[in-house]
């Protein structure tokens, strides 16, 4: 073998080594990249993000408030300040008192590609990012809110590493509050799981006091599952206990007491079924509150209806199209309405 031989061989089999420890390297990491895209019509949306502010000097109102989620009456002559998620509901006159803002007709159109980045170290610690680039109107069609138009900017989502030890989230302002979504968001989480208890906890680094730290601790035994929130809020602690129980293959009870902070408890009681398609769920609460949710399914097609004791209701039907693409429209009492189709790339 002359020189000239052994040292194209030589250069193959370095080349070919050099491949194979890149590789190895890329095993344990990965990027994935989606993209979603929508487009249609709407009227009369919510404007989520004008704060509603009223005073109502010639009768009482009630109003919901979505923190605590419970309605809260108003003597009149009395002048309330409510967060964005918050809506007037009636006077007791029986006349609609409206404090939001409404969009005139329009259409939207969106599409955005969102970047999801995981990888592993050698101990075995899974790690994960994502990246999301959105442009365009968009809707909120599950809260009938126009969220108005996206810049188009790169946005960082969340970042987690996940262990034997759990799992660490960081997503500055992007995690919710574990208790209710009313509640300032939380900027880090840790997950893990002590014995048969789900523990999650959540804090806000920039919230002075209230509401900047909020926890989740979940249990399921023998078809039971309880879960407690709790977070700290104005006025002090807001706890909530739930339990669900599947009392068949169709149908399933749930019960609930939320104490928020400063206000009365309130338990729920729910029950829901689901057979051939039809799915119903009821809820009644001590507050003289109720929800009636129904539902019918077949094949790609979904209609839904749900109302409450304020006659609050919305109505949607959405149909698979086929090849990633989802048809929806909705409509609500306050004559709020969209119609358009979503794509998924």
């Amino acid at each position: 073998m002359n020189n000239s031989t052994r040292n194209l061989k030589m250069k193959k089999l370095l080349i070919a080594s050099t491949a194979l420890v890149a590789a190895a390297g890329m095993a344990s990491a990965d990027i994935t990249i989606s993209g979603h895209a929508a487009a249609g019509i709407y009227s009369g949306l919510s404007n989520k993000d004008k704060v509603a502010t009223a005073t109502k000097t010639s009768a009482d109102f009630t109003y919901w408030d979505a923190s605590a989620d419970t309605t809260v009456a108003v003597a009149s002559g009395t002048a309330v300040t409510m967060a964005a998620e918050d809506r007037i509901l009636t006077g007791t006159n029986g006349s609609p008192v409206t404090a939001e803002t409404f969009s005139a007709d329009g259409i939207y159109s969106n599409a955005g590609v969102d970047f999801t980045m995981t990888g592993a170290t050698d101990n075995g610690i899974s790690f994960s990012a994502s990246v999301n680039i959105d442009a365009g109107m968009e809707v909120d069609t599950g809260d009938f809110e126009l969220d108005g138009k996206d810049g188009g900017t790169a946005g960082l989502g969340s970042v987690s590493m996940t262990g034997a030890f759990g799992t660490l989230t960081f997503d500055d302002g992007g995690i919710e509050n574990l208790y209710s979504d009313g509640l300032t968001n939380a900027d880090v989480s840790y997950a893990t799981t002590v014995g048969a208890v789900a523990l999650t906890v959540a804090h806000d680094t920039a919230a002075a006091g209230s509401s900047s730290n909020s926890v989740s601790a979940g249990y399921t035994a023998s078809g039971m599952a309880f879960t407690l929130t709790a977070s700290e809020a104005a006025g002090g602690t807001s706890t909530k206990l739930a339990v669900a129980y599947a009392l068949n293959d169709t149908v399933s009870l749930t019960g609930k007491t939320d104490q928020a902070a400063g206000k009365e408890a309130v338990q729920t009681i729910g029950a829901s079924t689901t057979l051939n398609g039809v799915s119903i769920a009821v809820e009644s609460a001590n507050n003289s509150t109720w929800d009636v949710d129904l539902g019918y399914t077949a094949g790609g097609f979904a209609l839904t209806y749900g109302t409450d004791e304020t006659s609050v209701w919305t109505a949607t039907a959405t149909a698979a199209l086929g090849g990633g693409a989802t048809f929806a429209a909705g409509i609500n009492q306050e004559d709020s309405m969209y119609a358009g189709v979503s794509f998924a790339f």
